[in-house]
């Protein structure tokens, strides 16, 4: 299985988007998959390396047209929604060689 690199964006890359972090990392443990997550904001996340993005509604515009899955989050704490919008994807990128 390919470790797969999740970011996670908000306006400085703190606040929202570390609550973001814990809670699919949460959602990882119970499902048994390793990944690496981490936070970053607008500016910096241009230049980052990853294989999917979780952000907000509000952030997505900087992601568009990009060939990595971006997956709008509504409710930062709800490990339903990032079950629901971003499981099947992070267990298809997993799969890839």
């Amino acid at each position: 299985m390919k470790k797969i690199k999740i970011m996670m964006v908000c306006g400085f890359g703190l606040g929202s988007s570390m609550v973001l972090k814990m809670t699919l990392d949460k959602v990882l443990k119970n499902h048994g998959i390793s990944a690496e997550t981490f936070c970053s904001d607008e500016a910096t996340s241009r230049g980052e390396f990853f294989d999917m993005v979780f952000t907000s509604e509000e952030m997505s515009h900087l992601f568009t047209g990009s060939p990595k899955p971006v997956i709008v989050i509504k409710n930062f704490l709800s490990a339903d929604e990032i079950e629901e919008k971003g499981l099947e994807i992070i267990k298809g990128l997993i799969q890839e060689d």
